[in-house]
Parts: C-alpha cells; sequence; structure tokens
C-alpha cells in the first residue's frame, strides 16, 4: 500500500502541476485529485493481477472520473466484469455486472469513436456470451452493432445474430420473411467485409460463411417458395456468381421438394458453366432427365463421360445409365453406341448392354419390303442370344423376348420370293443402325 501511495503522489502532483484549479476543469473532472487516486490505485493493483484488490478502486474511479479519464477505464473495467460474471451464481448479481459490462462498451464507444467499431463488436461479443438465454434482446441489440459496424462487423456476430432470428422464429415470436431477411443481409455484409481481407482472414469468413448456410438450411425456416422469392432476384443480377450460384444449389437441394423449378434449374446449370466438373454435369443430367428435357440431359451425361475426373467403372456406369435413358426416349443410335461403350470400358457389363441393344433393335421401326420390315428382328434375336450368353442371370429375359420377336420373322414363302432361305447372310440398315446377320424364317 505504502507503494501506491507514493505512486499515487507523484501521479498527483504531475496531474495537477501546482494548480489545482486549473486542473479541476481539465481530463480528471472537478474532483480530479480523487479521480487520479483510484486510478492510480485500481491500475496497480490491475498490472499485478490482484483483481479482487483492484475492482473497488475501480469501480470508485469508474464513479468519479469523467469518461474521458482513461480510456483504459473502460477496458480494464470489461475485463474485471467478464471476470466477476464468471465468479458469480447470483442471478440478479450477475445481470448487474451484464448490464454494466454493456454500458462500459457504449460508453466507450461514444466517448472514443476512433475505436467504437471495437468496442461495439466487443458489446457484440459479450452479448452473445452472456444473454443467450434472451433471444429478443441478443436480436435487437447485434441488429444494432451489425447497423452501427456494417462491413467492419466481427464475423462471428453474423452468426449469433442469425442463430437468435431462428430461436425467435422457433418460439413464434419472429416470421419466416424475418429470418430469411437476416439471413440474406447478413451474407451480402459478410460478402463485403471479406473484399480485399488476407488469406487467414478470408478463411474466417468462409467458415463463418458456411456456417451461416448451414444453420439456415437445417432451421428448415424457409419453404421452397421463399427461397424462390429470395434468390430469383439476386440470381437475376449475378447469374455468374459462383458462390451465389452454388448456394442457391445447395439450400434448394436440402429443402424438401425443391428442385422441380426453373430457378434450381438456371442455378445448376450456371454452376456447371461456372465450375465444370463430371460430378456437376451428372447432376445435371439427372436433373433435366427428370424434368424431360432429354437433349439438354444427354448432353451433360456425355459431357460427364468426357471429363478427366472420373474413373473407368464410373465412365462404364455413366455410359450404361445413357444407354438406358436413351432408349426409353427414343434416341436409338445415340442409345446404341452408348451401350457398346459401357461395354467396351467395362466388359463385366456385356450382358445388360447386349440386352439393351437388343431392345434398341427389336423395337426400332424400319421401312421396305416385307423382308427389310422384319429384318431387325433377326439382329434383335442375335443380341438377346449374346446378353444371356454373357449373363446367365438375364436368361429368362432374354429368352421371353427372343419369342417376341420370333413372331415377326418373314414366313418361310415370302423369303423364297425374295431369293433366300435360312441361314443365308443378310445387311440390316435402319435408322441410322447397321448390323450383320442371317436369315431365320418361320416355319
Amino acid at each position: 500500500m505504502k507503494k501506491i501511495k507514493i505512486l499515487f503522489v507523484a501521479a498527483l502532483a504531475t496531474v495537477l502541476g501546482g494548480n489545482l484549479s486549473v486542473s479541476a476543469q481539465g481530463k480528471y473532472g472537478a474532483d480530479s485529485a480523487n479521480c487520479v487516486l483510484y486510478l492510480s490505485y485500481y491500475k496497480e493493483y490491475y498490472k499485478q493481477k490482484n483483481y479482487d484488490s483492484a475492482l473497488p478502486n475501480w469501480r470508485k474511479a469508474y464513479n468519479i472520473c469523467p469518461p474521458t479519464a482513461s480510456q483504459n477505464l473502460f477496458i480494464d473495467g470489461a475485463s474485471m466484469m467478464r471476470r466477476q460474471i464468471q465468479k458469480t451464481s447470483d442471478p440478479q448479481a450477475k445481470k448487474a455486472l451484464i448490464d454494466t459490462l454493456i454500458r462500459i462498451q457504449d460508453t466507450r464507444a461514444k466517448y472514443y469513436p476512433k475505436y467504437a467499431v471495437t468496442a461495439m463488436n466487443n458489446k457484440g461479443l459479450d452479448m452473445s456470451n452472456y444473454l443467450k438465454d434472451n433471444p429478443k434482446v441478443l436480436y435487437d441489440g447485434l441488429n444494432e452493432i451489425i447497423a452501427s459496424n456494417g462491413a467492419e462487423i466481427k464475423p462471428s456476430l453474423l452468426l449469433f445474430d442469425l442463430n437468435a432470428a431462428i430461436q425467435l422464429y422457433q418460439k413464434n415470436e419472429l416470421g419466416a420473411e424475418e429470418v430469411i431477411k437476416t439471413y440474406q443481409n447478413n451474407m451480402n455484409i459478410l460478402a463485403s467485409a471479406s473484399a480485399g481481407k488476407d488469406e487467414a482472414h478470408l478463411q474466417e469468413y468462409d467458415k463463418v460463411k458456411s456456417d451461416i448456410e448451414g444453420l439456415f438450411i437445417n432451421s428448415k425456416v424457409a419453404s421452397c417458395d421463399n427461397l424462390i422469392a429470395l434468390f430469383t432476384p439476386r440470381y437475376e443480377q449475378s447469374p455468374t456468381d459462383t458462390s451465389l450460384v452454388k448456394n442457391i444449389v445447395r439450400m434448394m437441394s436440402s429443402t424438401e421438394n425443391c428442385t422441380d423449378n426453373e430457378l434450381y434449374l438456371k442455378a445448376a446449370t450456371s454452376m456447371y458453366q461456372l465450375d465444370p466438373s463430371a460430378q456437376s454435369a451428372y447432376f445435371l443430367f439427372r436433373l433435366n432427365s427428370s424434368r424431360g428435357n432429354v437433349d439438354d440431359a444427354i448432353k451433360y451425361m456425355n459431357e460427364a463421360i468426357s471429363s478427366t475426373d472420373i474413373d473407368d467403372a464410373t465412365r462404364a456406369n455413366y455410359n450404361y445409365e445413357l444407354a438406358t435413358f436413351c432408349v426409353k426416349n427414343g434416341k436409338d443410335v445415340t442409345g446404341y453406341e452408348a451401350a457398346q461403350n459401357a461395354m467396351e470400358i467395362d466388359p463385366s457389363l456385356a450382358g445388360k448392354c447386349y440386352y439393351l441393344m437388343g431392345t434398341i433393335w427389336g423395337t426400332v421401326q424400319c421401312g421396305g419390303d416385307e423382308i427389310s420390315s422384319r429384318a431387325h428382328f433377326w439382329v434383335a434375336v442375335d443380341y438377346m442370344q449374346k446378353a444371356k450368353n454373357a449373363d446367365a442371370s438375364l436368361t429368362e429375359d432374354c429368352n421371353n423376348m427372343i419369342r417376341q420377336y420370333s413372331v415377326y420373322f418373314p414366313k418361310t414363302a415370302d423369303a423364297f420370293m425374295y431369293d433366300l432361305t435360312d441361314g443365308n447372310a443378310y445387311s440390316v440398315n435402319c435408322k441410322g443402325l447397321h448390323a450383320s446377320t442371317t436369315v431365320r424364317t418361320q416355319k
């Protein structure tokens, strides 16, 4: 204590400079002697980390000194308030300490405008830590801080703000539109705040961005209609914003029954154009095929197949899936070629591919005379024979198809009129398909 008193005398002499009447009107206020006294007392204890002794002296300095006396009065005071909050179990006492902490940050921001952003960010963090159970107060307080700090906001406060909004929504105290608006506003601020930041800071912003998106998706606040209303104008304004289109696809994919709409299709297409990959091309194949956009579906599947970032097994399966799709949608030549490619890459698919090729030949409509219009059934049977030879599990299905196709073989008499008999070689050309086969007739 003696040491502290000596320090006080030195400090007081410096401050007063022998002219109390003049200094009384200075930064230390009307009671400058006691202001300097308790500033010195608390600071010395604080430096020694003797916070229990520092706190009562700080309180006296806080009550006596004008706010302009020392910014450290607020910085150190906030630190000691947090310590006291952690130590206090009484709810009323804790509430009073929290109120004091928040008031300290507000006062610092008011009287030290150069550090207002820091003070408000600290206030937001304190509110997020100590007012978790009061989402209304937290939400309103964070919104004021966000509005004040703008792009200089601490990124995590944007996440805490959205979380408070979702809590209020779950308590029926806030509407879905307001939550969506909060999400949109905070994402826009985050995008502005991250501009020009170095790599280390960008990682922090990207992490918060991912957390905000995940929180919003998992909250199930937004209906598909709400998402369409939210994102349509943003997409129309920035269709080449990679981050935006990925966000739209991710959020709408995670929302029930929200992929069968034009916005989703446009965003998914933009995502592929901006960042092409086999996976995104395949995704667009599935999306367009489900919507009946046959030509677009085939285009995207071919792009997925041509990609260098898939292995042979995947490429073979993609070809087989394309062949199946084409058979169902009347794209015979494309389907036939895809089936050929699939089994060339992966011979284990030969049985299923031969079956598809036989199906194509069996359903194609060929013109011409009595023989030309029926010859494609010979080829169809040939492929069904190959299919069951390659994959015994297909035997029953293949035999059924063989019986169906054989009914359409030309009669012996009709073949004779064209100088054809069983076993003769025959070339078939029909709708872009070509094959060599042998003549077979109905006995």
